[in-house]
């Protein structure tokens, strides 16, 4: 079976809860699509879960990318010929930008780690995609963290930057994909604030599966079946 999960934003047990719903075994695939990072309690537990798993493939979420780009600046060792020039107020300014948005746990536990980890970790995030493109049967599925920013049916999806596909929230009220066996599939935006009922449930119309269920503000962590198109949950322990 192959799986979909999105913005799990460190809630590493309500994480390892929807696996054992899901039976996840060795032979199922997982799609994270992008936020594993900040503002939950355990965000490097997470990555250091995840990244033992060979049948996780994680997509790049904004978050993800802010913690990439700072803690890149800051892993490197200050000596005397560097302490001048390495950080800039511009790096500053992104580190200060990144913890009011929910980073400061996240670089909280990672100054915490022993450098061969800090590495790997920084290693794993410059591993994740930008977006999965999934076939099966008859059904394609487009995997990216928040939308496509500036979309275009006939543009292929290398060719927009990583910003277009991080950052932009989709308008959920307008099919992309003509041929109605195509999906775009999203996190990013609560589905809160999609869903007419304001219920953190899956959201499925117009060609668009939304994910997120804003497990991290006391919703649920879902994951969806792409073989079945069913949808599991688990309630946020932050309730």
């Amino acid at each position: 079976m192959i799986y979909v999960i999105s913005d799990i934003h460190g809630c590493y047990e309500e994480f390892l809860e929807l696996l054992i719903k899901i039976d996840f075994k060795d032979e199922d695939d997982l799609y994270i699509l992008g936020d594993l990072v900040d503002r939950g309690p355990e965000p490097i537990k997470l990555l250091q879960d995840v990244m033992m798993r060979p049948n996780v493939y994680p997509i790049l979420g904004n978050h993800d990318y802010m913690a990439l780009t700072v803690l890149g600046r800051l892993n490197v060792e200050i000596t005397e010929e560097n302490v001048d020039s390495h950080l800039t107020s511009d790096d500053m300014l992104a580190y200060m930008h990144w913890t009011q948005d929910g980073g400061a746990v996240t670089a909280k536990q990672f100054t915490k780690l022993s450098a061969a980890w800090r590495n790997d970790i920084l290693e794993y995030l410059e591993e994740f995609s930008v977006y999965e493109e999934v076939q099966i049967s008859d059904k394609k599925y487009i995997l990216v963290h928040a939308g496509i920013h500036g979309f275009q049916e006939n543009r292929a999806l290398e060719d927009y930057s990583a910003a277009d596909l991080i950052f932009c929230r989709p308008d959920y009220s307008r099919r992309y994909y003509q041929n109605r066996n195509t999906y775009l599939i999203t996190g990013h935006t609560p589905t809160f604030y999609i869903r007419q009922d304001r219920k953190a449930l899956v959201y499925q119309e117009h060609g668009h599966i939304a994910l997120d269920c804003g497990c991290v503000y006391g919703g649920r962590l879902s994951a969806y079946c792409l073989d079945t198109q069913e949808a599991f949950y688990v309630d946020s322990h932050s309730k």
